[in-house]
Order: C-alpha cells, then sequence, then structure tokens
C-alpha cells in the first residue's frame, strides 16, 4: 500500500521526504543524495506499460495499473507526487485500494512563486504565474531520458490543492509554514500519523535526531558540500536555496502579489494565508 507524499512543486516535499528516507532507509544518517523514497510516475513505473513516457494520455489511463504492480509485494512503500489527484473519463490517480494514506504538503503560493520561477528558470513573475494557473499543466519531456522524467499532470495551484484534499482516507495535512515555524512540533504530529496507520516502530531518540539532523541549513550546507542530483537543470540555484528566507514580502510586488491572491482566494483564505 501507498503513502502519498503528495504536494504542488516547490512546497516542501522534499524537505519531509528528506526526514522520513533519514529514520527509515539511512539508519539514521542525513544523505540528501540516497533518498530512497521514489517519484511517481516514475519510468521504472510505467517500463512494461507505455513505449512514449511524454504520453500523458497514456499515464492517465494506466496509472492504477502501474500501482498495483508496486503493490503486489504488500508492502506499505512512500511515493512522492507533484501530481493533482486527478478524475477524468479515462482514468483515476489512484484509489483506496492502492492507497493507505495521504501527507498533503501544501505552501503560501505567494512563496511558491518564487521558488518556482528560480527552479523552472521563468523569466519573470507573470510566467511564474502563468505556469501556477494552468488547470492542463503537467510536467515532463519527451526529449528527456531522466529516471522521473514522466508525463504528469500537475494542473494548477488551486485544482492540485483541492484534489488531494478530497481525499479522504488517511489525510494528514502539512503546511510548509508550520514546519519552518516548529519543526519539532510538526514532525512529530507526522510521526503520530504514521503510528495511527501503520505497525512501524519509532525510536524518540533516533525521531529527535533526525529532526535536528533535517533542519534547513543541514539539508543547504550538504548541497553545497556534495551537491544534489534532483537540483533542475534549468536554474543555476541550488535546491535547497532561500527555505525560512523565502518571504513574499520581500519580493513580490503588490501588482504581482495582487495577481496571486485573486486567483488563489478561495483556497488561501481556506488555509489562512489571507
Amino acid at each position: 500500500m501507498i503513502i502519498w507524499l503528495a504536494s504542488y512543486p516547490k512546497s516542501g516535499n522534499t524537505w519531509v521526504r528528506v526526514f522520513l528516507n533519514t529514520i527509515f532507509y539511512t539508519n539514521n544518517e542525513l544523505n540528501i543524495n540516497n533518498i530512497k523514497i521514489k517519484q511517481f510516475p516514475n519510468r521504472e513505473h510505467f517500463k512494461n506499460i507505455l513505449d512514449d513516457f511524454g504520453d500523458i494520455e497514456g499515464v492517465i489511463k494506466n496509472s492504477l495499473n502501474a500501482q498495483y504492480a508496486i503493490n503486489l509485494d504488500n508492502k506499505i512503500k512512500f511515493l512522492k507526487t507533484h501530481s493533482a489527484c486527478w478524475k477524468s473519463n479515462k482514468g483515476i490517480f489512484t484509489n483506496n485500494e492502492n492507497t493507505l494514506g495521504v501527507i498533503h504538503i501544501v505552501r503560501d503560493p505567494r512563496n511558491i512563486i518564487t521558488s518556482l520561477k528560480k527552479h523552472f528558470g521563468k523569466i519573470n513573475y507573470e510566467s511564474a504565474l502563468k505556469f501556477m494557473q494552468d488547470e492542463r499543466k503537467f510536467l515532463g519531456s519527451k526529449n528527456n531520458k531522466e529516471e522521473n522524467d514522466v508525463a504528469t499532470l500537475i494542473s494548477s495551484w488551486s485544482n492540485n490543492y483541492k484534489s488531494w484534499k478530497k481525499f479522504e482516507k488517511n489525510y494528514f495535512l502539512i503546511k510548509y509554514e508550520d514546519l519552518i515555524e516548529n519543526p519539532n512540533k510538526e514532525f512529530l504530529k507526522l510521526i503520530h500519523y504514521l503510528k495511527d496507520i501503520t505497525n512501524f516502530e519509532f525510536d524518540e531518540i533516533k525521531i529527535k535526531k533526525a529532526i535536528t539532523d533535517c533542519n534547513f541549513e543541514n539539508l543547504k550546507k550538504q548541497e553545497k558540500q556534495r551537491g544534489f542530483i534532483e537540483a533542475s537543470k534549468d536554474s543555476d540555484q541550488n535546491f535547497f536555496s532561500l527555505g525560512p528566507n523565502n518571504n513574499w514580502k520581500k519580493f513580490l510586488d503588490n501588482d504581482i502579489r495582487r495577481k496571486i491572491e485573486n486567483s488563489f482566494r478561495v483556497e488561501m483564505e481556506e488555509l489562512n494565508y489571507l
């Protein structure tokens, strides 16, 4: 069964993934280049299903088939995704049969836009905002041969958020801003959630060490020393760049701020960002 780490891009998914990876897969040692929690969709998941990994309709039709194959071992596993939890007449992203739970990481879109602009190499904030507003937006390129490069329908920021919050089975919400403000509290809440839905056993001393080791400055420091294999090829910025210092009040003028708030007002008010 899959526990999804679901988020819109640049919302803190990697931070949560590194924390869980440190606890479960690296003997409690921080290593950002040895993350065992993989992304879905991934070419490995579709290698016997699709010939064209840029075929968005093929991914949509076969998302569940790929997940049934992943779950044949009857083990619990974490998977990261930036996909919206879409439903269409051609297929659905996931279902209760394949999913044990959802860890949904969200972030204020006024802060996402600066990180997204840098990560995807957008020339200005207007271009980045169009990216975030695009309801048909998908990631993936037919010309790219990387493992994670599979057509992925992320949709708009608002649709991505709304699609996952509707998934009722073992749903757990993390706000990036709360994680920045009090990582100890938020990561412990995450551990309690996992205790409730799994038979995992946790060592409190190891949990506290992992929380300390996975602070943003340590992630940033390790990337500077060793690089980060998941960093964007479209940007010369480090993946772990601004973090807590990415405050929209420092970067956004009033015009782009208003456009973001007008585009996503309902969801931002629901999340107490407005």
